[in-house]
């Protein structure tokens, strides 16, 4: 399949057809468009333009649009729709999407579009889904799913699957509770057809099954149909009950806006922005850093001149700053990004001394073939003295050594602080190993050059 792609003329063509009101040709276009490739071209149209499309086509695909669409752009267009128009695209969505959309809505208008929804049990889904916290399993989970009971047999069991189906866009998997609700495993599909009709669903189903807590954090639930590679998983509430079940899909949107946010925070934005955001938004999420880094710079400069003494004997050492800071920056992101990888991975195991002495070991390596580079460019491109040029060398390979200590245990120990370690490996280690290198770098040539 050839990947969608909107050009300005595609565009210019569809705002044209709306001006026009041309409805019977732009619904003909629209019918060899995905809802994802739609959802694209209304987030490029403006709002009374989007609107006009989404109250054209008909709510089953349209539904689907909707929850494609960028947050921002939905949500003015829904302030378009009466409470009445936004309930009939909310009964064509699974429960947990029709639930995100209603929790952007105005609270005055949540209670009127819930009445207008038709089917009771939908709403009531719906409703229940509103309760939990977007960051958590239950925030995540749809109603739509297939179980059944363990007391059946398979004949009542294929009957009750073929009704319940009817409401599940896929089944990736078949459910067993108890007569309370209790999740008890899954059923396999092939000792479904394999089994006689009056064999108990008791004596075939698979007792092993992988589940989540409504209350689990949305990270680790990802971390965990990650790990085991699932399609789905089933819900359960405090007391085991099968309340819902997460599927892949939306585990890649929480995939995908954990990755955002930790960009943004290597790069020193403190807080989630876009780029279409006002100026005072984005510059409230870029500033605090900047200060940092300000401060930072203060620092570095203020130990620079703490050692003018030296300078004055050696100005060939002021040559040489800009290289350790970069070395020192470079090799404290190198290490942070690793163990910032790792830690949301899962996959840093063991003790942290350990992991330590790994990094050790190798800024000792990457500190010696720097070093002799740097050594020889001092010595004979810069005419540095001998003395002066080991000085240096000296330096690189401590300052390398420390900047990847540090990139190493900084991640760790604000992990296990309860704070996203993310934020070290942008400004936080830049600006502290610059720092650290540049301390580093004059006391090294203070101790041995002797001055």
């Amino acid at each position: 399949m050839t990947p969608f792609k909107l050009t300005d003329e595609l565009l210019e063509e569809i705002q044209q057809l709306i001006a026009e009101q041309k409805n019977a040709e732009l619904q003909l276009m629209m019918q060899e468009f995905h809802y994802a490739d739609i959802a694209e071209i209304a987030d490029e149209l403006d709002v009374d333009e989007a609107t006009y499309l989404i109250k054209l086509l008909d709510s089953e695909k349209t539904s689907d649009i909707l929850a494609e669409m960028h947050e921002d752009i939905r949500e003015a267009v829904l302030n378009n729709l009466t409470a009445k128009e936004i309930a009939s695209e909310l009964e064509e969505l699974d429960t947990d999407d029709a639930a995100d959309i209603i929790n952007e809505l105005p609270k005055e208008i949540i209670q009127e579009v819930i009445s207008e929804i038709e089917d009771r049990e939908h709403a009531k889904h719906i409703v229940d889904l509103l309760r939990y916290d977007e960051d958590t399993a239950g925030g995540l989970m749809a109603k739509e799913l297939v179980k059944v009971n363990e007391n059946w047999n398979v004949l009542t069991c294929v009957k009750e699957m073929r009704a319940q189906a009817e409401n599940v866009t896929r089944v990736h998997s078949i459910y067993v509770v108890d007569d309370e609700g209790i999740l008890k495993g899954r059923l396999s599909l092939k000792d479904l057809l394999t089994t006689s009709t009056k064999t108990n669903i008791k004596d075939v189903y698979i007792p092993k099954v992988d589940y989540v807590n409504v209350n689990e954090n949305a990270e680790d639930v990802a971390k965990i149909m990650s790990k085991y590679d699932l399609e789905a998983i089933p819900v359960v509430d405090e007391i085991g009950r099968l309340v819902g079940r997460i599927t892949i899909d939306d585990i890649v949107d929480v995939i995908r806006e954990e990755a955002d946010k930790d960009y943004q925070l290597a790069a020193g934005i403190s807080r989630e922005v876009e780029a279409d955001d006002s100026i005072w938004e984005i510059t409230r999420a870029r500033l605090p850093w900047l200060l940092i880094g300000m401060f930072g710079g203060i620092g570095a400069a203020s130990i620079i001149n703490s050692f003018q003494p030296l300078m004055g004997d050696f100005p060939i050492l002021l040559i040489f700053v800009p290289l350790i800071q970069a070395t020192a920056g470079n090799v404290g992101v190198q290490s942070s990004a690793i163990m910032v990888q790792g830690l949301a991975n899962d996959t840093v195991k063991g003790e942290v001394m350990k992991r330590l002495l790994k990094e050790f070991a190798i800024g000792l390596i990457n500190g010696l073939a720097i070093a002799a580079v740097v050594l020889l460019v001092s010595h004979f491109l810069f005419n540095t003295p001998y003395v002066v040029s080991i000085t240096i060398g000296i330096a690189v390979i401590l300052v390398i050594i420390i900047a990847a200590l540090i990139g190493t245990f900084i991640p760790v120990f604000l992990d296990r602080r309860g704070i996203d370690p993310a934020i070290a490996t942008g400004p936080f280690i830049t600006t502290s190993n610059d720092i650290f290198g540049i301390l580093i770098y004059f006391s090294i040539a203070k101790l041995i050059l002797g001055i």
